[in-house]
């Protein structure tokens, strides 16, 4: 509103205020703005200064009474927490505008600007701008007291395998990480024959155990334990466990099947070759390359185990190997590989070169080996065996030396591998070397099976130069085509304060 110029004079349209005397717009208080405030304090009743409970484990605010909340600095979050707080405070006068005033992050202080309006004396409306100051009190959240105090977990998922070696588990590691089933895990605990999986909720682990069931062919027990009840709202706190016990067979074990088994299996020979576990188990027959595929049930009703374990694999030179065509299949008989080739193959033992000493075989490596190779087998003739159906068979009937897989320089391998995996993180006493032998394999093992590639996320290694798929051994190689980009998050790549960018 305009006002003339010249000495104060009342004139139309004006009045004088009745505690100071200067002309105002008329109003129902007959008073001045500045009289006003000094008479009624519209802020009166609202606190100044508030308290607000804050975890610094979890990084998280409490919204009375029992909720925590995940907040940044200064976004719309805090401020919806911060003006509850105040919440009954604000029921009489009306809120107009909130806002921070920046402080200090460690100061342990949130400053909001407020301002806020109420009729007064005879109706008039007051507005009035004040700040409050909530100050930050540390809290420990339940779900971090429970952290520190070792009771975090409500549910645990035991994964069990009943062998020496590891592949399955090494397998089983990279499926879990492509499906992002490690998320939701409060802790990864490795111990000598299986892993243990924690979760917070019941839900989270039964999850994981229909996942594992899709996965590897395993049989799974539960059990739950009281930890606390209330009698007076009938509500019990439990703390479940779920026994997975994975099927005791890995990838290049000998095993010899049942009679019953190998006959519903299409009339197979009882000594085979697993060739890989996935979510089940694919045996080969090594002398008439017939092929089946065991599941967990059946493996449960008609169990086997393994001949021999990885370390008694004996190192072979082939001396002469002669491919067979032409075979005919018997009555009943199932699949036939189509990736394999059967052959009759001489081998003799590198241990025993200054000897004489020859062994005939038939192998599915037909297509792999040829004069002077290395082959890797297990030697059948100079060897005890106590399994029952074995012991039962007709001893002309096994055979000598059973061959597995073609032997390469693990060294040479190494140094050009150019992809590398990523792990769980998980908590273990160390790697010695029998781990590390162990995880060499199933690293060969993904080179030279294309089926197992399909579900494991393989990144490329930076680091070393790519080359061609095979080298002049012939071993096999991971080509750059089924090989990932690997993502690394680097603080400040745009040169910013606290900017973050993905490279690859």
């Amino acid at each position: 509103m305009e006002y003339m110029a010249g000495p104060p004079t009342s004139s139309q349209g004006n009045i004088l205020c009745c505690q100071c005397g200067i002309p105002i717009p008329p109003n129902p208080a007959n008073m001045c703005v500045s009289c006003l405030r000094t008479q009624v304090d519209i802020s009166d009743g609202i606190p100044k200064q508030v308290s607000v409970n804050f975890c610094k484990q979890c990084e998280r605010y409490l919204q009375p009474p029992g909720t925590w909340l995940q907040c940044a600095l200064e976004s719309r979050e805090l401020l919806t927490l911060c003006l509850k707080k105040l919440k009954s405070s604000l029921s009489k006068v009306r809120l107009i505008d909130a806002g921070f005033i920046w402080t200090e992050p460690h100061s342990k202080r949130l400053k909001v600007k407020m301002t806020i309006q109420k009729e007064v004396m005879n109706g008039a409306i007051l507005q009035q701008v004040f700040v409050v100051d909530f100050v930050i009190h540390s809290q420990m959240c339940e779900d971090c007291h429970r952290v520190e105090a070792k009771d975090f977990w409500k549910a645990v998922v035991q994964v069990r395998q009943k062998v020496l070696h590891k592949k399955t588990f090494y397998y089983l590691e990279q499926v879990i990480l492509k499906h992002r089933l490690h998320q939701n895990t409060l802790r990864v605990k490795e111990i000598h024959d299986g892993l243990d999986f924690y979760y917070a909720s019941k839900q989270h682990a039964q999850k994981m155990v229909d996942f594992l069931q899709c996965t590897v062919p395993c049989r799974s027990k539960s059990s739950q334990r009281l930890i606390s009840h209330d009698v007076h709202t009938n509500t019990y706190n439990y703390k479940s466990t779920f026994s997975m016990e994975i099927v005791p067979v890995c990838k290049d074990n000998l095993v010899c099947l049942s009679p019953k088994l190998a006959q519903s299996l299409g009339n197979m020979n009882q000594i085979c070759v697993c060739v890989r576990v996935t979510s089940t188990i694919h045996l080969i027959d090594p002398s008439t390359l017939q092929i089946a595929e065991v599941d967990g049930n059946t493996y449960w009703r008609n169990p086997f185990h393994s001949l021999f374990h990885p370390k008694q694999l004996e190192e072979f030179i082939v001396m002469d190997t002669d491919i067979i065509r032409d075979r005919k299949q018997g009555a009943g008989a199932g699949m036939r590989s189509n990736k394999h080739t059967l052959a009759e193959v001489w081998v003799q033992k590198t241990s025993e070169m200054n000897t004489n000493q020859q062994y005939h075989c038939r192998t599915h490596l037909g297509h792999l080996l040829s004069h002077g190779d290395l082959v890797m087998g297990f030697d059948l003739a100079n060897c005890n065996l106590n399994d029952e159906f074995i012991n039962k068979m007709n001893p002309h009937h096994l055979p000598d030396v059973v061959l597995i897989k073609k032997s390469y320089d693990r060294t040479k391998r190494q140094r050009r591998r150019n992809w590398k995996l990523k792990e769980l993180e998980r908590d273990r006493e160390g790697m010695d070397t029998d781990d590390e032998r162990q995880y060499q394999d199933f690293l060969e093992d993904l080179e030279e099976d294309e089926l197992i590639r399909k579900n494991v996320n393989i990144f490329r290694n930076a680091n070393i130069p790519v080359e061609s798929d095979t080298d002049e051994e012939g071993a096999p190689r991971i080509s750059l085509a089924e090989m990932l980009e690997d993502l690394h998050i680097s603080q400040d790549a745009t040169g910013g304060e606290g900017a973050e960018m993905f490279t690859e």
